[in-house]
């Protein structure tokens, strides 16, 4: 097969192209008011990871934002296939967004009267953080920038709401640290710009069930623990309990289950992910190369290009 568009492609409200001409209207609110919601699922050798759960998830935030593209979830299915397909990538970061349009001039202003469309892309695989990192553990802070409140903007259908992390990024970097953790109005850790939490304590594991997103990497932990026979739960975790734990990892579609050896300055264990964390990393990867939860690419032929 001979790639069309090495570097990423995109499919924009019906259409095919190389990434580079992927563009919105400025006037969509998509664009002016965040208007969008998103997933993003991972190709690893040539399959797709849980793209069934990515896809319901999809499905959910936009029945959330109240957003019906002309396109079915079978037909994005296809789209995404195709999308990958043009690339000829065999490890790829592939993004799914429904954005609203703007209202047609002479209506009122307001989102019911503006219609919802669909983009795909991808592009080589993206990594949250650089490989050494993840192998030599990222260090954290807990931000003193809180979550955006889960009664304003729900965080389980994904946004581009992203404000908060933004500015938690800045005070982590200010602070020495790679990523931070944010806290909801009560104290309790929710999750980190792209990433979700866990807090290993005595040989049990928890993560925030409050004020995240409902990660897909992270579901995928919970049934490695269940396979490995690691007890854990999903529930309120108090700041001082991630403070005090004795190994703290993070998950993301864009790395998978990653270590922390460092939070607010305080080093755990001997500043190396621990072994719990470690056994979750590497049965992680080790499951993806056998197959598991996978939807292989049939890269030929590639479609020619509108």
């Amino acid at each position: 097969m001979t790639a069309l568009w090495p570097t990423g492609a995109a499919y924009l409200d019906g259409t095919y192209m190389p990434i580079a001409e992927a563009k919105i209207p400025v006037t969509d609110w998509g664009y002016r008011r965040s208007d969008v919601t998103y997933d993003v699922v991972s190709v690893w050798d040539g399959a797709f990871f849980k793209l069934d759960d990515h896809l319901a998830r999809f499905a959910r935030s936009m029945a959330h934002f109240r957003m019906t593209p002309r396109e079915s979830m079978e037909d994005l299915r296809a789209i995404l296939h195709e999308t990958v397909r043009r690339t000829g990538l065999r490890e790829a970061y592939v993004a799914m967004d429904c954005l609203r349009g703007a209202p047609p001039p002479g209506v009122p202003r307001h989102p019911r009267h503006a219609r919802t469309y669909l983009m795909t892309f991808a592009t080589p695989y993206v990594w949250l953080m650089p490989k050494e990192k993840i192998e030599s553990g990222t260090h954290l802070i807990i931000s003193s920038i809180p979550r955006i409140p889960e009664a304003s903007v729900n965080p389980r259908a994904k946004n581009f709401h992203f404000a908060d992390m933004t500015r938690s990024m800045f005070d982590a970097e200010e602070k020495g640290a790679d990523n931070p953790v944010l806290l909801d109005a009560d104290g309790n850790v929710t999750e980190g710009p792209g990433f979700n939490v866990f807090a290993v304590t005595n040989g049990r594991l928890a993560t925030p069930e409050r004020g995240v997103l409902e990660g897909i990497t992270r579901k995928a932990a919970i049934e490695l623990c269940a396979k490995l026979g690691l007890p854990c739960e999903v529930r309120v975790m108090p700041a001082e309990e991630l403070r005090n734990a004795d190994e703290i990892f993070i998950t993301s579609t864009a790395g998978g289950i990653m270590g922390a050896t460092r939070l607010d300055g305080r080093i755990l264990g001997n500043d190396r992910p621990g072994p719990i964390t470690r056994k979750l990393h590497d049965a992680y990867w080790q499951l993806r190369k056998e197959g598991w939860c996978s939807e292989p690419i049939d890269y030929l032929p590639a479609q020619a290009a509108e």
